[in-house]
């Protein structure tokens, strides 16, 4: 799927050329590699960019409109080739509709115009000039993007991974490498799996667009973890050693004594690694639990203890 530049800048398909101005340059100041210290950042700023420099020339901006992001892999002459093209082949034009359509997807098969079904053959063979005689010769084949989805200790442990995507063209599988500490919103290139060029041109890339979902355990905020650590009265109370899940498997927090729901613990290192620099830190917050169904004699014990202790929470300090 392609890339939507207008949701690159958080902008709609009717904005103004000022409103696509004052968007760029809040994201950019948000997203500067010099600012922000994100591992993806710099890839982020790239892409705000490129967004900005089709969406802020008009001659640019409406070729993107029309054909979406493949418009580079459309010559600027099109309309006056398909009408050659038309005229050529018996009212070709007709059945194509091109006025005002947009490449919306593209798959290994071809491109798929909104409504008309045209292939890459009919688009780069009959109307261009097939076998290089009288065309334009072959032509480089699109990049296409799409969305995999991974768990969090998927993307932590990282590895190959099977991965089937389907479009108009039916479904195809992919064996990926997954990187170790794969971050949300990353992208994986696999190189010559994107469209077909005409030709003898190479085919372009796929780049596979990662989300990690949302965890039951653990949450991530960049490459920091967070997770809850339960722990009992008198363990908060008296400090203790406890085990504390990370994507990695199961490691080991000391509970310092007084430790009140809320509390942080940090260990460092133990994020979400990053193979080009420095890796999160892992936060394991307290969370204090009290025996839901307490015996007779821890009845009796907390009785005795509410009897003899001074300590009111609930008192200013």
């Amino acid at each position: 799927m392609a890339r939507d530049y207008y949701d690159v800048l958080g902008v709609s398909r009717d904005a103004s050329s000022e409103e696509i101005q004052q968007a760029f340059r809040k994201l950019a100041r948000k997203h500067h590699p010099d600012i922000n210290k994100d591992p993806q950042a710099e890839e982020r700023f790239k892409e705000i960019n490129d967004a900005y420099s089709v969406l802020s020339d008009p001659k640019t901006r409406q070729r993107f409109d029309r054909f979406g992001e493949n418009f580079r892999q459309i010559p600027e002459d099109y309309d006056e080739r398909v009408a050659a093209g038309a005229g050529a082949r018996g009212g070709w034009g007709a059945r194509g509709g091109t006025g005002g359509t947009r490449v919306r997807f593209r798959t290994d098969e071809g491109v798929d115009f909104d409504g008309s079904g045209i292939d890459i053959e009919d688009l780069f063979g009959g109307i261009f000039g097939r076998g290089g005689g009288g065309g334009w010769g072959p032509v480089p084949g699109a990049d296409q993007e799409a969305e995999i989805q991974l768990g969090v200790e998927e993307a932590y442990r990282g590895g190959k991974r099977s991965v089937t995507l389907g479009g108009p063209g039916g479904q195809r599988t992919y064996d990926v490498n997954i990187p170790r500490g794969v971050a949300d919103g990353q992208r994986i290139r696999l190189a010559g799996e994107g469209g077909k060029g005409s030709g003898d041109a190479p085919s372009g890339d796929l780049y596979l667009r990662v989300r990690i979902k949302p965890d039951a355990r653990f949450r991530l905020e960049g490459r920091d973890i967070h997770v809850v650590v339960p722990v009992t009265p008198w363990e908060a109370a008296l400090g203790a050693t406890v085990p504390v899940p990370t994507p990695g498997g199961t490691a080991k927090v000391t509970v310092p004594a007084g430790s009140s729901s809320g509390r942080r613990l940090r260990l460092r290192g133990e994020g979400m690694p990053n193979p080009r620099g420095k890796s999160g830190d892992l936060y394991a917050e307290i969370r204090v639990m009290v025996p839901p169904d307490p015996t007779a004699r821890e009845r009796e014990l907390l009785e005795e203890l509410a009897a003899v202790s001074a300590f009111d929470p609930r008192r200013p300090r």
